[in-house]
């Protein structure tokens, strides 16, 4: 009896555990398509496959010397869809660091490189 248990309990634990590995995976964003042109303020926008807790999430700005600058975030129109607000730029390399929640609390960290040029 206590193996029909134990097999039970196995057979759940394992058909539950599909979400438990959840993290909020970007799907696409608006750099890929539309770059960011010197010494305008500009947008860009992140899409990921869940939703995002934006009150626990970060974007930065990271520029040469390797200064981070912490950047307004707000929801996009999409389900898990951000829009992050980029200051004007000058030329140059440029990344955005992001720490983002998934609605699930799960933590995704990653780093997009971009350039500005006239």
């Amino acid at each position: 009896m206590k193996k029909i248990i134990s097999l039970c309990l196995l057979s759940l634990t394992l058909s539950q555990s599909h979400g438990i590995f959840a993290h909020a995976v970007i799907t696409d964003y608006s750099l890929k398509i539309t770059p960011i042109h010197a010494n305008r303020p500009d947008k860009v926008e992140l899409s990921f496959n869940s939703k995002i807790e934006l009150g626990l999430s970060q974007v930065f700005l990271v520029s040469k010397g390797d200064k981070h600058e912490l950047l307004q975030v707000s929801n996009g129109s999409k389900q898990g869809q951000i829009i992050i607000h980029i200051p004007a730029l000058g030329s140059g390399d440029y990344a955005l660091r992001f720490k983002v929640f998934a609605a699930d609390g799960h933590l995704t960290e990653d780093v997009i490189h971009f350039s500005v040029s006239q």
